[in-house]
């Protein structure tokens, strides 16, 4: 079976900086993939390079079989890709509803011959503002959220696109314990919803409690590539990125 998204020796270099250096994985249908490593590893910018928000200097993406390298993230997104950024940073002036309205493509200032087209992917923000417990706070400012529920924003905001692939970067990022148990129950009903993820975490309860497998970057390279119980026994991991933690 074609893997849904592939990224095939992927290379990013920024003037003499190798940033990733000949990465592949490939995210199958139905997979929660965790991407770890030390701050520097490389994480967000192979992120950026499967999203479309940058080009990478050498290597191929691939969703559903089909080369992606060479389109932008609107267009990736079109296609199915949904991505959320490790720093928050919300749309101040438009309330929790507008946003996830924005991520569902729907034109706020619409006119009447919109509208028909427009009631349908209303309808699905309302659908995932309450798959994601925000219903109650859809008419009050961002800046009024706590840290947790501007995280559970952005994973709606991205999740209204209904992409195949949503690439979740650092989402339990400043997140109590309760607060990231809350996560990784939402990130499985997410995956039980169609959606294909890849998550990049520094926490490593949460990763190795959530992820179906795990890669580990390190200077750009991937280390390991394993099931959590296999990560949890990497001498190199352990060694590299983990150290006595667990």
């Amino acid at each position: 079976m074609t893997p849904v998204l592939e990224a095939d020796s992927i290379t990013r270099r920024f003037g003499g900086n190798v940033a990733v250096d000949h990465v592949s994985l490939a995210l199958e249908e139905g997979e929660i993939l965790g991407l770890i490593g030390p701050n520097g590893a490389g994480k967000t910018t192979l992120f950026s390079c499967l999203a479309g928000a940058l080009r990478p200097t050498d290597g191929t993406v691939r969703l559903r079989g089909r080369d992606v390298t060479r389109l932008p993230a609107h267009a990736r997104a079109r296609l199915g890709i949904g991505r959320t950024f490790q720093i928050v940073r919300p749309f101040r002036s438009m309330t929790v509803r507008e946003q996830v309205q924005v991520g569902a493509g729907v034109d706020i200032y619409h006119s009447f011959l919109r509208s028909l087209s427009r009631r349908g992917r209303v309808d699905r923000v309302d659908a995932v503002l309450e798959e994601l417990d925000l219903t109650g706070y859809a008419d009050r400012h961002t800046d009024e959220l706590p840290l947790g529920l501007q995280r559970r924003l952005e994973i709606a905001r991205a999740e209204a696109l209904e992409p195949t692939v949503l690439l979740l970067d650092e989402p339990g990022a400043g997140l109590s314990v309760a607060e990231l148990r809350d996560l990784s129950q939402r990130v499985a009903v997410l995956r039980e919803r169609g959606r294909s993820i890849v998550l990049i975490e520094h926490s490593m309860d949460f990763a190795l409690s959530t992820c179906d497998r795990i890669i580990v970057l390190v200077e750009g390279h991937v280390i390991a590539d394993g099931t959590p119980a296999e990560i949890r026994r990497n001498e190199r991991v352990v060694a590299a990125y983990l150290g006595d933690e667990l």
